[in-house]
């Protein structure tokens, strides 16, 4: 088995790039895009913790564990872009583990949007066994398995490094980016084709669920017609969260036929990529998801001002 470390250095004239304009453009743009969502998840994901009346409904405790982890995904990813703008080295001892738990973040909110798709379909579909399939246990359990589903990859991809480099590779130094755990090409190869296959399972979830809704939106009338549009315009945002994760997805494959071509077009692609479908895909749909929600709303709007009212949370 042929394994070419040197890659890794001209991996690295890669990522820093050459033109120190570009660099310090796309280093501005991650601060001016991270750090101003970062508080405002924060801030409602504290709204989540101060109202109880929040904590009992499953659609919200996933949406705050998306929260949590898209923050400390933007921070995780700020600290990379940062030191990549600085050309500050790091251990592969250090790395390594980095690289892998801001992978298994990457999975995270895309696994908790077909969750909350999942539950919304009950919800809708089957209003009356929703209190019975999502009871505080089972939504308890469905946290736990989303976040070792979204780190199970991760896991395996390093145990796969494990027993294929040197105990020498681990005493390098290197940028914090996934590719230092894929030292193989077949191993690159089979984490592409896994990455494929994991976000048509869940973009067939969300359609079934989709189609689902549309169905009892229009059979249903009055109130629970209304119940079912608006599930429906959710699941639409959802959907459109989950295209854009797919297509952060297609991106490296994309960039591999770009690079081929012209570096500099690479360096741009890979900035666009990143800034679009890693940071501003994750930042704007949970904002949106937030404000539109009339009880989510108004829960936060109580806690920014001080108020001590209870919110009402209805189906």
């Amino acid at each position: 088995m042929n394994i070419d470390f040197n890659v890794k250095n001209s991996e690295q004239k890669i990522l820093k790039g050459n033109d120190p304009i570009r660099l310090n453009l796309t280093t501005a743009l991650v601060q001016v895009l991270v750090w101003p969502f970062v508080y405002i998840n924060l801030f409602m994901y504290f709204t989540y913790r101060r109202k109880s009346a929040l904590r009992t409904e499953p659609r919200f405790a996933f949406f705050a564990q998306m929260l949590l982890a898209d923050s400390a995904l933007f921070l995780m990813t700020d600290f990379v872009v940062v030191t990549i703008h600085v050309h500050l080295l790091l251990p592969l001892a250090f790395c390594i583990p980095f690289a892998a738990i801001l992978h298994g973040l990457t999975h995270v909110s895309p696994t908790f949007i077909t969750a909350m798709c999942l539950e919304r379909y009950v919800a809708i579909c089957f209003p009356l066994h929703h209190v019975n399939v999502f009871t505080p246990t089972r939504t308890t359990f469905v946290l736990v398995i989303v976040w070792f589903l979204s780190f199970l990859r991760p896991f395996v991809d390093l145990c796969i490094m494990l027993s294929t480099v040197p105990k020498s590779y681990l005493n390098g130094w290197n940028f914090c980016y996934y590719e230092i755990i894929l030292v193989t090409k077949w191993h690159m190869e089979l984490r592409g084709n896994l990455f494929i296959l994991n976000y048509l399972v869940l973009l067939a979830i969300l359609f079934f669920c989709y189609v689902a809704i549309i169905r009892v939106a229009r059979r249903a009338s009055g109130d629970n017609k209304q119940a079912a549009s608006k599930g429906q315009r959710t699941l639409l945002l959802h959907l459109l969260q989950l295209i854009l994760a797919t297509l952060e997805v297609i991106c490296p494959y994309i960039e591999a036929q770009v690079i081929r071509i012209n570096l500099n077009t690479y360096i741009i692609v890979r900035y666009f990529n990143f800034l679009a479908f890693t940071i501003l895909s994750r930042a704007v749909i949970p904002l949106i998801y937030g404000f539109r929600d009339e009880k989510f709303y108004a829960a936060m709007n109580s806690v920014a001002l001080c108020k001590t009212s209870k919110v009402h949370i209805g189906k």
